[in-house]
């Protein structure tokens, strides 16, 4: 389901004021289930943290069993202090860093590599007890073909780049709505 301009503008916000509670004791309010059903909906989420352009922190949910809303609220709060690939985002931050929204659709199972589309399709490698993923979006930003996506999705889960080669991997994919706070700023 694609959030409406109103309830993407709402859920950034939201994911914006989550980050900033982290330095202060603001109360951040919960929006009107009424109004905005789709705020309760159950589903995965990301939240991603970029500063300059460059990633600063990303995380979030395969599934949740919260609403959407408190889903956005806890993800943004931890890509900006609990991405153990980064140092957790300074109060100073605040300004330079901007804020993306990945809700993700249900997982579904890829049994040919062939069914991969490019900028539509996330993915989920689960292999050899290691599970990685990553957000659709990824390979546009990055320009990769169908076979670097593969090769990073390996790397992303600690396998060898080119293990999608030699053997059929559990792959699983999924749709997601992006969206971020530059893109809103001009609509």
């Amino acid at each position: 389901m694609e959030p409406k301009l109103e309830e993407k503008r709402i859920l950034l916000e939201l994911a914006r004021l989550s980050v900033e509670s982290i330095f202060s004791n603001k109360f951040i309010p919960s929006p009107n289930y009424e109004k905005y059903p789709l705020f309760k909906t159950r589903s995965g989420a990301f939240v991603t943290i970029t500063k300059a352009g460059k990633l600063r922190g990303c995380i979030g949910y395969i599934i949740s069993e919260s609403p959407l809303y408190e889903t956005i609220r806890e993800v943004a709060q931890q890509a900006a202090i609990n991405d153990p690939r980064f140092a957790p985002v300074e109060e100073k931050e605040l300004n330079e860093i901007s804020l993306e929204i990945s809700i993700l659709s249900e997982p579904f199972p890829i049994n040919n590599y062939e069914e991969i589309e490019i900028g539509k399709h996330g993915l989920i490698l689960e292999e050899r007890g290691r599970r990685g993923l990553l957000l659709p979006q990824v390979p546009i930003e990055h320009n990769f073909s169908k076979e670097q996506y593969l090769d990073a999705i390996c790397h992303k889960t600690g396998l060898p780049s080119g293990l999608w080669r030699t053997k059929q991997l559990k792959i699983s994919g999924f749709t997601a709505s992006v969206f971020n706070e530059k893109e809103l700023m001009n609509q």
